[in-house]
């Protein structure tokens, strides 16, 4: 069994989907593991640190001729797929609520894909879970971020001159990322309030010690644990709560995404405006519209005296600890398939299995692309 690792080509893109470690394990269960060349620098991990884990470093995209299993940071383009056997295993992010037309031709290629960002919010597949490992690591960016172009500092400080207050941080959204962005902020002594449209993250929010704002709501977490979409009435309800709050924070850091949707307006040009001068906006969904409408995919951006920041790929600026994180969620995934005497099994009854596959046949499987 072969397992290659290509180099990623997204632009902007550091990480890579293995680490030296995880190359160790594939080897000790019996896997041939090819690198592309140059695949780990962005991650500060050199070719001969992944030749002396045992793998082999290819040039090019021969690194994936006669692989059994590929594994990707994000959805391979057209000219690695053709380097691909037929029926190889794409395992990975590979974005499957994105452009429908290049998902097709992912699937057309003839290669068996699993989404990672699919993987079942249950208790075992913690351990597999791409989307919390790389978004805690977005949370705990944005907060520094925001920091580094606030121009002020965050913990209270007390001085023979005079006090300096402590920067007031606002977080939208309490899932994985907006708990990091909680704690970070807490530590650098900011007061920090947040805000979800689930009930049930109350507890974790005061667990950190921040203030929850809540709009009493009716059951807004789906089965999955996700936000869902809310009906206008409530979302009015919420706008006016986020607008007379947020004129009074310094710091806001949005995170609320609806999976399968463009991102909910959390934040609207007037309230932008009712923000004091100098103030920070970090979005965390401008890649699916973002949560501010003023908002500018990998721009800073400037609105009335607020700096809004709408970095891409937060994670990816932290490549050192994203790669082995994702590399290991990608690793315990593999588990689940290789067998003990190094052979694969794709068992479609288990539902990490099936809740990930995506592309099997020449045709996309999954159900969130069944018409509606």
């Amino acid at each position: 069994m072969k397992i290659a690792i290509p180099a990623e080509n997204h632009p902007g893109e550091a990480r890579v989907a293995a680490s030296p470690d995880v190359v160790k394990a594939y080897i000790k269960k019996g896997a041939k593991v090819a690198v592309q060349s140059g695949a780990g620098l962005g991650s500060n991990i050199s070719d001969d640190d992944f030749k002396a884990a045992g793998a082999e470093i290819v040039k090019g995209d021969a690194v994936v001729k006669g692989a059994d299993i590929v594994l990707t940071i994000r959805r391979p383009g057209d000219k690695l797929l053709k380097a691909m056997k037929d029926g190889a295993i794409v395992a990975g992010g590979l974005e499957p609520y994105g452009d429908r037309k290049a998902l097709e031709a992912f699937a057309k290629s003839g290669v068996t894909g699993f989404a990672m960002e699919l993987m079942p919010r249950i208790t075992r597949a913690q351990a597999m879970d791409i989307l919390s490992s790389q978004a805690n690591l977005a949370g705990y960016k944005a907060v520094i971020d925001a920091a580094a172009n606030y121009g002020r500092a965050f913990p209270m400080m007390m001085t023979a001159a005079g006090t300096v207050p402590a920067t007031k941080v606002f977080i939208m959204g309490v899932g994985v990322a907006g708990l990091q962005a909680i704690a970070t902020a807490r530590r650098l002594g900011a007061i920090v309030s947040a805000t979800d449209v689930r009930k049930a993250t109350e507890e974790q929010v005061k667990s950190l010690g921040a203030k929850f704002v809540y709009v009493d709501l009716a059951e807004a977490a789906t089965a999955a644990g996700y936000a869902r979409e809310l009906t206008a009435e409530e979302k009015a309800k919420q706008s006016e709560l986020v607008a007379s709050h947020i004129k009074s924070q310094d710091v806001v850091i949005t995170t609320a995404l609806i999976p399968g949707r463009p991102a909910p307006t959390l934040i609207t040009k007037e309230m932008v405006e009712s923000m004091k001068p100098g103030s920070i906006i970090v979005d965390l969904a401008v890649e699916r519209g973002g949560n501010c409408p003023l908002s500018k995919p990998d721009q800073i951006i400037e609105h009335k005296g607020v700096k809004i920041i709408g970095t891409l790929n937060l994670a990816g600026k932290l490549a050192g600890n994203a790669t082995p994180l994702f590399a290991k969620n990608i690793a315990n995934f593999l588990d689940l398939m290789i067998q003990k005497d190094g052979t694969l099994r794709i068992d479609e009854a288990d539902e990490c299995i099936s809740g990930t596959l995506i592309a099997k046949g020449g045709k996309l499987v999954h159900k969130i692309y069944e018409a509606k």
